[in-house]
C-alpha cells in the first residue's frame, strides 16, 4: 500500500529533506509550502508538482511526464524532465534538461542553465523515466504569456556552477550519494543551446544505434571540447529513408540501411576549423564506425539546419 506522505515534502522551514536513489522509484510526489529548505529527489518519478516553496534549493532526478511550479519564488533548482512548466513564478533560477519546449506563463525573473550532474544511478533513472540525455531544450523557452518590451525569462551566466546555487547535501543520510556536479563528469552533455555562437562554422556528426552510440558520441564531445569547440545541441530522433534524402543528401543511401537499428544521434559543434577537426578526429577515433560528418564548412551550416528543422518537427517543437 503505498502512503501519499512518502512522496510529500509539506510546511517544511529551514530543512534539509530528500529521497535516496530507489525511494521513489516512478510515483509521483509532491513538494508545497516549503520555506528556506533543501529538498533532493536522488530519484526517478512519474510527474511533480512544486506549489507555494519560498528561496528553496532543489534537486530533482529525471521525471518522466511534467514538473508543475506555481506561486513559487527566489528558488534554485537542478531539474531533468520531459516538460517543465511554471505559473505564477518569481525568480527562479533553473539548471534544466527537458525533452520538449520549457513553458513559463504568468512568471517573471526566470533563469535557465543547462542541467550538469552526475552520480551513479543517475543514467539508469534516466532510462526508466524514458528520457534521453541528449534530447535537452533547455534554452529554447517559450513564455506564454510576453509582456511588450519586458523579458520574463533569461539564460544563467555562461560560468554558472550548479553547487553554487544547489549546494551538496549536508545531512548524513543524503551524504551517501556520490554526487559530482563538475560538468565534464555531468550525465547530460553540457551545451550552449541558443547563446550566441562564436564562430560562423558549424559541424553536424551523427552517430547510428548500435551498441556504443552513447559512448562514441560522449567521446567525441571529450575530443572536440577539449580541443576549444563548443557543444551548440544534440538530439537522439528516429529517422526515415524520406528523412535521410532530406539531411544527408547525396550520401543518404549510405545511411539508410543504419536507421533500422534505433535513433541516430546527433551533435553540433561550433567554432573556426570544427568540420575539419571532427572530421579528422572521427577517422583517428572512429576508423570503424559509420558516422556521418558535413563535408565543408560549405555544406555544414545547410546540414544543421536540416538536421534539426526535420528534428524539432518530430518531437513537435
Amino acid at each position: 500500500q503505498i502512503d501519499p506522505k512518502d512522496y510529500t515534502f509539506s510546511g517544511l522551514k529551514n530543512e534539509t529533506v530528500g529521497r535516496l536513489p530507489g525511494k521513489v522509484a516512478g510515483q509521483q510526489f509532491v513538494i508545497q509550502d516549503c520555506e528556506n529548505c533543501k529538498i533532493y529527489i536522488f530519484d526517478h518519478s512519474a510527474t511533480i508538482t512544486i506549489d507555494d516553496c519560498v528561496n528553496c534549493q532543489i534537486f530533482l532526478g529525471p521525471i518522466k511526464g511534467s514538473v508543475f511550479f506555481r506561486d513559487c519564488k527566489d528558488c534554485k533548482c537542478v531539474v531533468a524532465c520531459q516538460q517543465f512548466r511554471t505559473r505564477d513564478c518569481r525568480k527562479l533560477e533553473v539548471f534544466l534538461c527537458c525533452a520538449t519546449q520549457p513553458i513559463i506563463e504568468s512568471s517573471t525573473g526566470m533563469k535557465f542553465g543547462c542541467f550538469q550532474y552526475y552520480y551513479p544511478e543517475l543514467a539508469l533513472q534516466f532510462k526508466d523515466a524514458g528520457l534521453s540525455i541528449f534530447n535537452n531544450t533547455w534554452s529554447n523557452i517559450h513564455d506564454f504569456t510576453p509582456v511588450s518590451g519586458e523579458n520574463n525569462w533569461g539564460l544563467l551566466p555562461e560560468t554558472a556552477a550548479v553547487q553554487d546555487y544547489v549546494p551538496l547535501p549536508s545531512s548524513e543520510e543524503l551524504k551517501a550519494v556520490r554526487i559530482s556536479t563538475d560538468a565534464t563528469k555531468s550525465i547530460i552533455p553540457v551545451t550552449r543551446g541558443r547563446r550566441q555562437k562564436t564562430s560562423e562554422e558549424s559541424c553536424l556528426a551523427v552517430f547510428f544505434a548500435g551498441d556504443y552510440t552513447t559512448a562514441n558520441a560522449r567521446k567525441l564531445i571529450d575530443e572536440m571540447t577539449s580541443k576549444g569547440f563548443q557543444l551548440v545541441q544534440t538530439k537522439e530522433v528516429l529517422m526515415k529513408a524520406e528523412d535521410a534524402h532530406r539531411v544527408f543528401q547525396q550520401s543518404a543511401s549510405e545511411f539508410i540501411p543504419l536507421l533500422e537499428k534505433g535513433p541516430v544521434v546527433a551533435l553540433e559543434f561550433n567554432g573556426d576549423g570544427a568540420v575539419e577537426q571532427c572530421r579528422s578526429t572521427i577517422n583517428e577515433v572512429f576508423s570503424g564506425t559509420k558516422v556521418f560528418v558535413s563535408e565543408s564548412k560549405a555544406s555544414a551550416s545547410q546540414d544543421v539546419d536540416n538536421f534539426y528543422n526535420f528534428a524539432d518537427m518530430q518531437m513537435g517543437m
